[in-house]
């Protein structure tokens, strides 16, 4: 049986746009935990929190996560903050391989510039900003990976072909 292939990281070091080119790669079905969410909800993520809150938010992502994580074949796009939960990442190992994503604050300011769609950021996507949640998510991030890509000088293609090679070696094929 195949295990779920599960990015996570930070908004912005490539989640979705990676997930896309892996699953099509692989010849998996690709989820984006926020677009899932988003159909379901009705409303933007970003809608919600001012809405509901975090903590409301953070409930629905972790049943969603729970859900998925019983699936196999599956390459996961998560939510940047979906891996803080402990819960969340003994769901998606028990069937899955978590890679991280990484970028550098700069890299990251730069890709997000004028998206107002991330709801911790806002409009300050500043480098500082982004720079303060990366330290205050680093630990969980890298407790909770198997392995790590830094994607800032590579296109989705080549982070994809860098995870296959990544999972050939760890499986030995």
């Amino acid at each position: 049986m195949k295990r779920n292939i599960v990015l996570m990281g930070f908004m912005g070091v490539g989640k979705t746009s990676v997930g896309r080119e892996l699953a099509l790669r692989l010849k998996r079905e690709f989820v984006d935990l926020d677009e899932l969410l988003e159909a379901k909800l009705g409303v933007s993520i970003t809608e919600f929190f001012a809405a509901k809150g975090e903590a409301a938010f953070r409930k629905l992502e972790k049943e969603a996560i729970r859900s998925l994580a019983q699936k196999r074949g599956l390459v996961l796009a998560t939510g940047g903050g979906a891996v803080l939960d402990p819960e969340n990442v003994r769901a998606l190992r028990e069937k899955g391989v978590l890679i991280l994503l990484t970028a550098e604050p700069e890299t990251i300011a730069q890709r997000l510039a004028g998206d107002l769609s991330r709801p911790l950021l806002g409009p300050d996507a500043s480098v500082e900003r982004i720079g303060k949640l990366l330290a205050q998510r680093e630990a969980a991030y890298q407790a909770a990976a198997k392995v790590e890509i830094a994607t800032d000088h590579l296109t989705p293609d080549q982070v994809a072909e860098e995870i296959v090679r990544c999972l050939r070696t760890e499986s030995g094929t």
